[in-house]
């Protein structure tokens, strides 16, 4: 087993996680991390966790060091240079016509690079930005599209719930959603039923997707034949969390308890 740290590096961000070795972390403790664009900032979400190895798909970076005062300050000023060079490469795109919107920018802790995301309808040709803003700033410039539902993480909002949404709120790791998933939970498949704001699948379908899919088991699915006491007929509706269906056995309509009979 190995032990890891989940960090995020902004707030409600995505949680990534690295090999503790011998530094004793907090929660909310500020530490340096190695990751593949160079050493980053970050802030302890998750203490320590134990996984096996054989769930780990990738090699796992580590944490290098405890964040000193040093560190926090050149964060900061990072943090603050990153704003103006966010404004400046909005400026340039615009020049360029780019039909693009940036979201964000990020310096890495030695500022070896300066990362941008940016959102677009289609693929973008992005060298002519990428040059004048290499030549601006005089180091590395890395360009990455993002899709909507980062988008709708980073702008907010409210949900059909009348909550602020679960991205932008609480939820660090989006995992992919299904249509499947809200079959399973016999929502109805009309898209301003289940899409979020961002235009893709509710986020919280899955919140529940495991119960609904341990308790479809023991039951069978809209169309089937079954016998019941009453003769043999075809289900014509189900109740997944009643635990019962009905059937339509010649005239009439007969409905099954899954949990009485059970008992």
């Amino acid at each position: 087993m190995l032990e890891v740290a989940g960090i995020s590096f902004k707030k409600n961000g995505q949680v990534y996680y690295f090999l503790k070795h011998k530094f004793d972390v907090k929660e909310n403790s500020n530490v340096i991390v190695e990751t593949e664009h160079g050493l980053q900032y970050g802030i302890v979400v998750k203490p320590s966790i134990k996984i096996s190895e054989n769930k780990i798909k990738s090699p796992l970076k580590s944490i290098v060091r405890i964040a000193d005062r040093e560190d926090t300050k050149a964060n900061e000023k990072n943090i603050k240079d990153a704003r103006i060079a966010l404004e400046n490469a909005r400026k340039i795109a615009e020049k360029l016509d780019m039909k693009i919107y940036l979201i964000d920018a990020m310096y890495t802790l030695d500022r070896d690079k300066l990362l941008f995301r940016f959102l677009s309808d289609s693929r973008v040709d992005f060298r002519n930005l990428a040059r004048e803003l290499a030549s601006k700033y005089k180091t590395r410039i890395e360009l990455r599209q993002i899709g909507a539902r980062d988008k709708a993480k980073e702008v907010g909002g409210c949900g059909q719930c009348g909550r602020k949404l679960c991205c932008s709120s609480f939820l660090n790791n989006m995992d992919s959603v299904s249509v499947n998933m809200a079959k399973n939970q016999n929502v109805s498949l009309n898209p301003n039923k289940i899409n979020g704001l961002c235009g893709r699948l509710l986020c919280c379908l899955t919140y529940e997707d495991e119960t609904y899919r341990m308790c479809k088991k023991n039951l069978p699915s809209i169309g089937q034949t079954v016998k019941t006491d009453k003769g043999e007929g075809k289900v014509i509706s189900v109740d997944i969390l009643k635990q019962s269906y009905k059937v339509e056995v010649e005239n009439s309509i007969v409905e099954v308890d899954k949990t009485h009979e059970s008992s």
